[in-house]
């Protein structure tokens, strides 16, 4: 954490300097054809946004207002980055909850049931799909399950957080399942929840593929120590076995797994929530790219860090609940 600040400066200089060297201008990107062809207004549009100065310059006045905690103006949206973040953040941190827990239930349910029938037709059927969900491009698996289930099959709602015919819940916590749930909506909930399936199943699929691989090793290394010998031959059923004695400990590295993962998921999520129609960081990210929003691009990509940060945290502080023999190092 105390890191945090001189990676906050890190990313902001390197994301300004990337962004503000690409082959493009934001004056294109932002007026219009007729306003081009007027100086006066691209003059006034190049002052209004800093962009007549020196590249330090305007790196030394990001960096003034950044220390005050501003993260500057969105070019494309005229409002704060930071109210922007907060409006989209909710969205995003939804999304990727629920995809987290369908990686985490699912991954670590396959990675056992590999790793007890090792080297069978089973094992080799998880490992398959697990190194398949790891190698599938997102956006292509986005855009077929969209076709599959929801254009050809209909069993699934189409893009957005919820259908048509609901509206948004009064926000509490910005996620649009648990404010229903509090408001005692529950067809808006269960609609919500229903539009959260196919990005979730998307979002999963690649996280999911790496704990199942990483839960299986793990797990089949621990199997293989003398305590759990010991315990086999003190009689203990294979469950309590696994459960009770190996389970905990395979779990270590599954978390690490676990934390880069939904770092990874908060950090990448433009494809998908594009083609979902989802607004959250990603979209905003994505039509801050597409405008060359220098101040919204800055401000996502720290958001980002800090979330990796914290995750990164919360992971030191899970392997000492796993392992009590951690806190004592």
């Amino acid at each position: 954490m105390l890191f945090l600040v001189f990676l906050i400066l890190g990313v902001s200089l390197i994301v300004f300097i990337i962004s503000h060297t690409v082959p493009s201008d934001p004056v294109l990107a932002n007026l219009s054809q007729r306003n081009m062809d007027n100086k006066e207004m691209v003059d006034a549009f190049r002052a209004k946004w800093g962009l007549d100065k020196p590249l330090a310059v305007q790196y030394a006045i990001y960096l003034g207002a950044l220390v005050k905690g501003d993260l500057g103006l969105s070019i494309r949206t005229q409002r704060p980055v930071s109210m922007d973040l907060a409006q989209y953040f909710p969205a995003t941190m939804e999304l990727a909850i629920f995809a987290m827990l369908l990686a985490v239930v699912f991954g670590i349910f396959f990675g056992v049931i590999s790793a007890i029938k090792r080297n069978t037709g089973l094992d080799r059927l998880i490992r398959g799909m697990s190194v398949l969900g790891a190698s599938v491009p997102s956006f292509w698996l986005a855009l077929m399950v969209l076709l599959l289930f929801y254009v050809v099959l209909g069993i699934a709602p189409g893009p957005g957080r919820l259908g048509p015919r609901f509206s948004a819940p009064h926000a509490v916590t910005g996620f649009f399942v648990v404010d229903a749930l509090l408001a005692g909506d529950l067809s808006t909930a269960k609609d919500a929840l229903a539009h959260l399936v196919l990005p979730g199943m998307v979002l999963a699929a690649f996280t999911m593929g790496l704990i199942t691989r990483t839960t299986r090793s793990s797990l089949l290394e621990i199997l293989s120590q003398d305590y759990i010998r010991t315990a086999r031959a003190k009689g203990l059923a294979e469950r309590e076995v696994i459960t009770r004695h190996a389970l905990g400990n395979a779990l270590i590295p599954v978390v690490t797994v676990i934390g880069l993962g939904f770092g990874n998921l908060l950090g990448g999520m433009v494809l998908v929530e594009t083609i979902f129609a989802w607004p959250g960081i990603g979209r905003y990210a994505y039509q801050a790219a597409r405008n060359l929003d220098f101040p919204a691009i800055i401000g996502v990509s720290i958001l980002i860090a800090v979330n990796y940060v914290i995750i990164n945290l919360i992971v030191d502080i899970l392997y000492g609940v796993l392992d009590p023999r951690v806190r004592y190092e």
